[in-house]
């Protein structure tokens, strides 16, 4: 069985990813709970038909889920920021 590991959550969404046995996800779930505008489109791509998820998702929730998916995945040298125990680090001890 597994259970709901948190990366970032809000009043409208919670991403996270089923935790199983590793603690780094191999892929996440984003919930939106009544999200603005959402729609499924069909199209078509080099001759294979796709299913497309479109969502709106305001620009405030989607600063803070970025942020938290660097902070989760340590990917703060990779957007320029600091590598280290700097404040806003994932590894930092303050918050």
């Amino acid at each position: 069985m597994s259970t709901k590991a948190s990366i970032s959550s809000g009043e409208n969404y919670d991403l996270y990813y089923q935790e199983l046995l590793s603690a780094q996800p191999k892929s996440v779930l984003l919930e939106l709970n009544d999200p603005q505008e959402f729609r499924v489109e069909k199209e078509t791509f080099k001759g294979k038909s796709l299913d497309v998820l479109v969502v709106e998702i305001p620009s405030n929730d989607m600063d803070k889920i970025a942020i938290d998916w660097i902070k989760k995945r340590k990917l703060q040298g990779a957007v320029g920021g600091p590598v280290g125990l700097e404040w806003g680090s994932s590894d930092c001890p303050w918050e």
